[in-house]
């Protein structure tokens, strides 16, 4: 199940801890991954009813998986084999309703635009796609989101005998370090621009 169908519907990813004793390219791994531990946003910026779990290091999955579009090579989209680190964190309202995400990748030098460029073209490619019997879609809100600093992505699942489910997804770069926090729909832009600036501020 890709990541961002996951923030949709709902499915947990894995966790990794890492162990002490390790060798020095392992030990650099894992202090980068707690110092993006940082970068990610705390509850309180999402609001005051949201509760986070633990910030979870190692391999998180790249956010923009996509194997149930026909139209997804994994190969196509070389620069998440260029991460040095990322960590990720979930959010859960207190009233039981839809939670959110969020994942910051540090990568190699150069590679952060090539990510976001990789992005851009899964979101062309799995624009519109079926899944499960639910149609799966994504349309860009603002490719230049926040004076340029990065993308507010719309996830639609729509299925014949339930509610359509909206998510809002927000890339963010800076130097090479990527940051995509994936939202329910509050019906609110200011709530979604809001918690985006937090993220922006805690990049530096």
């Amino acid at each position: 199940m890709p990541v961002v169908l996951s923030a949709l519907m709902l499915v947990n990813a894995g966790c990794h801890r890492s162990a002490p004793g390790v060798d020095p390219d392992e030990r650099r791994t894992a202090n980068a991954e707690q110092g993006g531990a940082s970068l990610l946003l705390g509850a309180g910026d999402l609001g005051s009813d949201w509760r986070a779990d633990d910030a979870r290091t190692g391999p998180a999955p790249w956010p923009w998986e996509q194997d149930s579009c026909p139209n997804y090579r994994s190969s196509d989209y070389p620069a998440k084999s260029h991460r040095r680190a990322a960590v990720q964190r979930y959010y859960r309202p207190s009233d039981g309703s839809s939670p959110a995400h969020h994942v910051v990748e540090t990568y190699e030098p150069g590679w952060a635009e090539r990510n976001v460029e990789d992005v851009r073209q899964v979101l062309l490619r799995c624009a519109s796609y079926l899944v499960k019997g639910s149609q799966v879609s994504f349309d860009v809100v603002d490719p230049h989101y926040l004076e340029g600093v990065g993308m507010l992505i719309r996830g639609r699942i729509e299925h014949a005998d339930i509610p359509t489910t909206v998510t809002y997804f927000v890339v963010l770069k800076r130097g090479e370090t990527v940051s995509t926090i994936s939202l329910p729909d509050s019906g609110s832009q200011a709530a979604v621009d809001s918690i985006a600036a937090k993220a922006v501020a805690r990049l530096g």
